[in-house]
């Protein structure tokens, strides 16, 4: 007596008014579930259940088929003379797309797996133009440098076309021929025989690989691949402003692509070598600028060493203290975002000198005489 079939509702564990969405989910998580390579220990159950699933969602995800399932169950006239999946039955089972796998693509590679394919139909082509890789590199430049902008000659290593062969992997004077097995395509058709009949699946090339072409007479100096290994030598333009760890991007300047397609770019990443006069804070430089007693005192006028070589006049006030800033507007860097530039900020320390004369000695007794050597500490506020 041939075993009793399950309700193809109860089999996707959904109710009879279940929309398309909710038969999908059902489908997929079953699907998976019951695949038999993800139950080694008990694949013949799981190869049954993975049939009545594929079973029920054939029928009810097509809505003639449920429709005549509702309202004649397994003894409908849609069944054939062989019932549902039989001989003589309707299913077509060599033709996945009526089963909806259309619509997972990442159950791809579990069913070409269950029946023997090569992988997914999706997966892109060996001959699709392809970008070249990205390549990074560094180079070092000055505190100045970064301030003014330079040239840099940078040298690395990457793949590119070769010019012996222009590319195409071939001798000179030699011909590429197209792979007679595939016909140029890079894949082949195999028939496979599985649970449910006859499967075509999409292999790999042997022959050519997958590139769709046959080589027989290489270029000596690529051997065939169209690429060479090769040390490139370009120059840079490094901009005015940049900072630390900041990158330029050479478009185009990677490695070669395949199949025709674009060059990868190459990214250059900035060091900038720390400078014993100046620092720097977003855009604007930091300097100390030392100052003598007498001249915090009765105030004076100094040149201020520029990052870019001049020097800046600026006029110290008198009775200026140790530790006061002072800003020159728009001497800082450029910025790399706008058409602006930081300040030059610096910071004034008195010099007290530390030998005397005796005559200078004998001038500031005098001074002090005059002065109260003892200033009372200044108040601290609120917040110190």
């Amino acid at each position: 007596m041939a075993e009793q079939k399950r309700d193809y509702y109860e089999v996707l564990g959904v109710d009879k008014n279940a929309t398309e969405d909710e038969l999908k989910k059902a489908f997929r998580k079953l699907a998976k579930k019951y695949h038999p390579d993800a139950n080694p220990d008990n694949k013949a159950e799981a190869e049954a259940k993975f049939k009545e699933v594929n079973e029920a969602y054939e029928v009810l995800s097509d809505p003639q088929k449920r429709k005549m399932y509702d309202a004649y169950g397994f003894n409908g006239p849609q069944y054939g003379a062989g019932g549902p999946g039989g001989a003589g039955g309707y299913y077509n089972y060599s033709d996945f797309s009526q089963f909806g796998f259309g619509d997972f693509d990442d159950l791809g590679d579990i069913f070409s797996s269950f029946f023997g394919g090569g992988g997914s139909s999706r997966r892109r082509n060996a001959n699709s133009p392809r970008k070249g890789a990205d390549l990074k590199v560094s180079t070092t430049v000055s505190f100045e440098e970064s301030y003014l902008g330079t040239e840099k000659e940078i040298s690395f290593s990457k793949n590119d076309t070769c010019k012996t062969c222009g590319g195409n992997g071939a001798r000179k004077g030699t011909t590429v021929e197209t792979c007679k097995v595939c016909n140029g395509t890079g894949k082949t058709v195999q028939v496979t025989q599985s649970l449910f009949g006859a499967v075509q699946t999409q292999r790999v090339c042997t022959a050519c690989s997958g590139k769709g072409k046959i080589i027989k007479d290489p270029c000596p100096d690529c051997k065939g691949k169209g690429i060479v290994r090769k040390t490139v030598k370009i120059k840079v333009k490094i901009p005015e402003g940049i900072d630390e760890g900041q990158t330029v991007v050479l478009k185009g300047e990677g490695e070669t692509g395949e199949n025709g397609g674009p060059k990868g770019d190459l990214y250059i990443v900035v060091h900038v070598k720390p400078s014993n006069l100046y620092t720097r804070k977003a855009e604007h430089v930091l300097c100390d600028i030392p100052i003598t007693f007498t001249g915090a005192t009765l105030g004076t006028e100094i040149e201020i060493p520029m990052v870019n070589g001049e020097k800046e006049k600026y006029k110290i006030p008198e009775g200026t203290q140790t530790g006061t800033k002072f800003v020159v507007k728009g001497k800082g860097f450029k910025s790399l975002t706008g058409n602006w530039r930081g300040d030059f900020v610096f910071t004034v320390v008195v010099q007290v000198p530390k030998k005397l004369t005796h005559q200078q000695r004998e001038i500031l007794v005098e001074l002090a005489k005059t002065m109260d050597e003892q200033p009372n500490p200044k108040k601290k506020g609120i917040f110190g």
